[in-house]
Parts: C-alpha cells; sequence; structure tokens
C-alpha cells in the first residue's frame, strides 16, 4: 500500500443531510468516494426520466483540482441508473451544493431512497493549458488524424 497523505478538503454539510455518511470510498483502495442522496422524500425515476439528486454538502477543493462525478457501476448494470453527463466536473471555484444528474436508462421505475449511494466522486488534479499556435501538427504515426472507429473493432493479431 502506497503511504500518501490524504488532500485536505473543506467540506460544509447542509441540514437535509444530517445522519448520512460523509463521501467515503467502498473500500480502503477505491478511488471513488461514494456519494449518497440527500432527500426526505422517495424519488421514482421512470424509465427515460432524468432527475438531480442533491447530495447534501459543498466543498472548496484546491486550485488545480476537480471532482468528477461517476456513475456507480452496480446501479448501471444492475438498474440502467447512470449519470448523465458522466464524468461530471465539479470546478474548484465552484461552492455550491454537489448534485448528481441521474438518468434511467432501465426498462423499470427506480426509487432512490434517502442515503441510497448513487454516485461516486473521484478527485482530480489536472494541468493548466496555454495553447501554442501552429500552422502543422507533427505525425502520431499510423492513426494520425483518423478518428470514430478508425482503429477498427477488433484487436489486431498477433
Amino acid at each position: 500500500m502506497v503511504n500518501m497523505s490524504p488532500l485536505k478538503i473543506d467540506f460544509k454539510e447542509f441540514p437535509h443531510a444530517k445522519g448520512l455518511p460523509h463521501p467515503q470510498p467502498g473500500t480502503c483502495d477505491s478511488a471513488g468516494l461514494d456519494l449518497s442522496a440527500a432527500i426526505d422524500d422517495d424519488l421514482t425515476l421512470m424509465p427515460g426520466e432524468r432527475i438531480l439528486v442533491p447530495c447534501g454538502f459543498a466543498m472548496t477543493l484546491p486550485s488545480g483540482y476537480e471532482a468528477q462525478v461517476r456513475p456507480r457501476s452496480g446501479l448501471s448494470y444492475k438498474h440502467g441508473i447512470t449519470v448523465l453527463n458522466s464524468p461530471g466536473t465539479i470546478d474548484a471555484d465552484y461552492r455550491g451544493e454537489i448534485k448528481v444528474l441521474l438518468i434511467n436508462l432501465g426498462q423499470d421505475k427506480f426509487t432512490i431512497t434517502r442515503g441510497m449511494r448513487i454516485a461516486q466522486l473521484v478527485i482530480a488534479r489536472f494541468n493548466a493549458v496555454e495553447w501554442n499556435i501552429v500552422s502543422t501538427l507533427t505525425s502520431s504515426g499510423e492513426r494520425d488524424t483518423g478518428g470514430f472507429g478508425s482503429t477498427g473493432l477488433h484487436a489486431k493479431t498477433i
């Protein structure tokens, strides 16, 4: 196990999240922190419907970091529930309540209950960008400008 100092992030809990766990990993090596639904009444998500679910907290990310909201694999596989704008980015200068935009891509209605783990949050470092304007780009070799489907569906045989 790698011994790293945890990133310290200011965390503000809202009253409607009282009694719910703070975002935390499911296991000691999980990259994602589970986000819980901070709701008082059950929400039913019909097939094809989307909903914004509050998580009951706000945070202050350090400059140079973002938080990515990602689906939980079990909800996606078993029920077709996923994060619509996945991964959703929370910027370091956002101070509002964290909410998750869920969509039901399944065939059955799905009920979200208080405290249900609905998504996961991954904190990631990023680099600022400074564009270097050029008239031509260096070739990348075989792929170069080939996009969408250009590498085919199957791996090359050895």
